[in-house]
């Protein structure tokens, strides 16, 4: 049900109005209520004012998740200025490359951020929140704030993408967008209601992260745990201790931490209060689906979205899931199929996926070739992706740039994946083009389950396992065993670091 909302400055004041005590944020050992939120919100809209920032003003801010990520964020946005959301642990050469575009006038992040450095010696405003001037600043500042209106352009907020392809790409959004998210994403497939409580290992810099921990959770009146720390293996026990602490209804994350998880965990008490996972960023391996199944029992939506749409567009159902499949269109989006001669493809043909739907950004900053490429006149998307559609059920194929062609034959890396990932000795695997004898052919890097390292004749039986199951031209030529796959910092597989170097033995 559309909820009268016109944006998220109105959704505070309405749930600090009507529900101020409730928790809108747990971060270690606090608790924040709706009315502390709002409060610190308006502080930080009056902090930006008394720097003289100014609509329209660009404010970039390099933070991990914590509640000063969101005074600042909703804080600019209700005072007309455009937050600009990066991690905190980017390159000193990302930053300078973004600065430059962006333009910000103000610079919030930490002392350790190489932010810092890259702003250093320009005009920028630039404030460190672990600084107690910065504290000092928003204590000061008044509780109370008049709302601007959001922006008539459409550009309330800015996300950068990842860049994986070549130099990131700013995505703006409006707060129409993220409203629309909330409604048709966590209300209608998640059933989102506010006594949930929200625990995301994406980050809030991702569009991901950022729908799962503040736009979902804040409409709703929810509760979100914020976790500071990464994903990495080194910060998984800290994950299932906050999972354990604060017991939120809905876990969000990406397929690399649930393998992660799945290999930590002996039972799956952290998870006694989850009613329903979700999982995005990447394509689910139906292994790995019906190994979580196993492990804890409780339902595990893949879904598919980008930053380009904010949110999920294509996800599976409670009730609904098909393991190895990304499930159905999300109410109020439309996808369509197309071939390389633009026309729709018959169902169970493969071609590439454009979205419709009221949370598409409308250009990317500074790019109006790409913006020409990527976002169609009659409102369509370009997603990327390559995927098929059969009875209305989308399954992924592959980013349209991965896939290509042995023998005459298209090649999905996805699709291989998908039946080696279910070798009992696979760990992880990751596919890619390459030349063997002159020719373009499939080869496979494996990361082999502990146990299975000193085993022979591993390549065969893999080659035979991928046989039964796929033709012989999706058969990699070759099994390279590595220490590990190469990812992104969502946890995307990073094709191009796929060399030779990194293999600890080639099996041809």
């Amino acid at each position: 049900m559309t909820r009268p909302f016109t944006d998220y400055a109105d959704i505070l004041q309405k749930h600090a109005a009507t529900r101020g005590r409730h928790p809108a944020l747990f971060f270690e050992n606090e608790q924040i209520s709706y009315a502390l939120l709002e409060e610190n919100v308006n502080r930080s809209g009056n902090m930006l004012k008394s720097l003289g920032l100014c609509p329209g003003d660009r404010l970039l801010l390099a933070l991990p998740d914590c509640p000063d990520a969101f005074y600042a964020f909703l804080g600019a946005m209700k005072c007309g200025v455009c937050p600009v959301l990066l991690s905190p642990g980017l390159s000193r050469e990302s930053y300078a490359y973004i600065l430059r575009d962006a333009t910000p006038a103000a610079v919030f992040t930490t002392g350790a951020s190489a932010a810092l450095k890259a702003g250093a010696g320009s005009r920028l405003i630039t404030l460190c929140i672990d600084d107690p001037h910065y504290a000092d600043l928003r204590a000061k500042a008044s509780g109370s704030l008049v709302s601007s209106p959001p922006s008539a352009d459409g550009v309330d907020f800015l996300l950068y993408s990842s860049g994986s392809t070549g130099v990131p790409k700013g995505v703006p959004h409006s707060q129409g967008q993220m409203l629309f998210c909330a409604e048709q994403y966590a209300g209608q497939v998640l059933g989102m209601s506010a006594d949930d409580i929200c625990l995301s290992a994406g980050n809030l810099h991702f569009a991901y992260g950022l729908g799962n921990s503040l736009i979902f959770p804040l409409y709703f009146g929810a509760s979100t745990v914020l976790n500071p720390r990464s994903s990495g293996p080194a910060d998984i026990f800290y994950l299932l201790q906050l999972m354990a602490e604060r017991r939120p209804t809905l876990f969000f994350a990406v397929p690399t931490l649930y393998q992660m998880l799945v290999k930590t965990m002996d039972e799956a008490t952290a998870f006694a209060s989850v009613r329903l996972c979700v999982s995005a960023g990447e394509a689910l391996p139906q292994g790995l689906y019906h190994q979580w199944q196993h492990l804890t029992g409780l339902p595990l939506l893949d879904g598919i979205g980008s930053t380009e749409a904010l949110h999920i567009f294509i996800s599976n159902r409670p009730g609904l899931t098909l393991p190895g499949r990304t499930g159905f269109v999300v109410p109020g989006y439309e996808a369509r199929i197309i071939g390389e001669d633009g026309l729709p493809q018959p169902s169970g043909h493969p071609g590439s996926l454009l979205i419709r739907g009221k949370s598409t950004a409308p250009f990317y900053w500074n790019q109006p070739e790409k913006t020409a490429e990527t976002m169609r006149a009659d409102g369509w998307l370009d997603t990327g992706d390559v995927f098929i559609e059969e009875e209305g059920c989308y399954a992924y194929q592959g980013r349209r740039d991965d896939l290509f062609k042995s023998g005459g034959n298209w090649v999905s890396p996805h699709r291989i994946e998908q039946v080696l990932g279910q070798h009992p000795a696979v760990r992880e695997c990751a596919v890619t083009s390459r030349s063997v004898d002159g020719l373009q052919k499939p080869v496979a890097f494996v990361v082999i389950q502990p146990g299975y390292e000193s085993e022979t004749g591993l390549p065969r039986r893999m080659r035979s396992f991928i046989l039964e199951q796929l033709p012989a031209y999706l058969c990699p030529a070759q099994f390279i065993f590595t220490e590990m796959i190469p990812r992104t910092e969502t946890g995307k597989i990073k094709r191009s670091a796929l060399v030779d170097t990194s293999t600890i033995g080639k099996h041809p």
